[in-house]
């Protein structure tokens, strides 16, 4: 983690509040008592940016002593609500393609995804507030700064923003070595959300029951699985060739 993604002590989080600083998430004392971290605390919630309380100990491990307890980290990029962003596209005359990430945490992947997601003509991508990789600048690195070039949106609850986006007319459209239907033989066509699991647990089985179509990629026998980046590509490539009418 470098330091340059994290403002600590009260004085300095309130500063970077003033001026409008986007926050990632906050670590706050399990121990905290302090009215003025809770006051700053208030804020955070108006903002919905995630809060959590661990042991100081993890505080000190991030940044020494000094912390006053509590630590906040910075986002390089503004986070879209869900519903203004997909109302604008409708009024915009799109069929939106957006994809949904589901606890990918490790930050390289996070930044391979972004960047092909970019590539692949991908409207947004919508990431849980807990469990996800830090948006952080390793992130604008390993995207290439893909990152500043596709909306961004999280959510508390993503089976909700997943049943909201069902609701509104979107095809979801889960991944998994499980999948019953091929994703040569997957329809992409119209409003699309395509859900990523991570590599260790998948897509949430709270997820898997709302998605309209749970898809494999094909593979050779000698091997069953696939880096999240590589799946993801993979998905996103053939989902960019039925859209733009590719195949001939």
């Amino acid at each position: 983690m470098d330091k340059k993604d994290l403002i600590w002590g009260i004085h300095s989080i309130e500063e970077a509040l003033e001026k409008g600083v986007t926050f990632f998430k906050v670590l706050v004392t399990k121990e905290n008592k302090n009215p003025k971290i809770n006051n700053l605390l208030g804020e955070f919630k108006k903002l919905r940016i995630p809060v959590q309380k661990v042991p100081a100990e993890k505080l000190n491990r991030l940044i020494g002593k000094n912390h006053q307890g509590i630590i906040a980290y910075v986002s390089p990029v503004e986070f879209y609500e869900l519903s203004e962003l997909v109302q604008k596209f409708f009024e915009e005359g799109k069929e939106p393609l957006i994809l949904v990430l589901d606890g990918v945490s490790d930050v390289r992947n996070f930044g391979a995804i972004v960047r092909t997601a970019v590539c692949m003509a991908v409207d947004a991508i919508l990431i849980p507030n807990k469990g996800s990789a830090l948006i952080n600048s390793d992130a604008v690195k390993t995207s290439s700064g893909g990152i500043f070039k596709v909306p961004l949106c999280r959510s508390d609850n993503l089976f909700l923003a997943i049943k909201y986006l069902s609701n509104s007319g979107f095809t979801v459209i889960a991944a998994s070595e499980k999948g019953t239907t091929s994703l040569t033989e997957t329809d992409f066509s119209g409003p699309v959300a395509i859900v990523m699991g991570d590599e260790g647990k998948g897509v949430s089985e709270s997820i898997i029951k709302k998605a309209n179509f749970l898809v494999r990629i094909p593979m050779s026998k000698e091997f069953d699985s696939l880096n999240v980046s590589v799946a993801t590509g993979i998905m996103l490539y053939e989902s960019y060739v039925q859209r733009k009418g590719l195949r001939k």
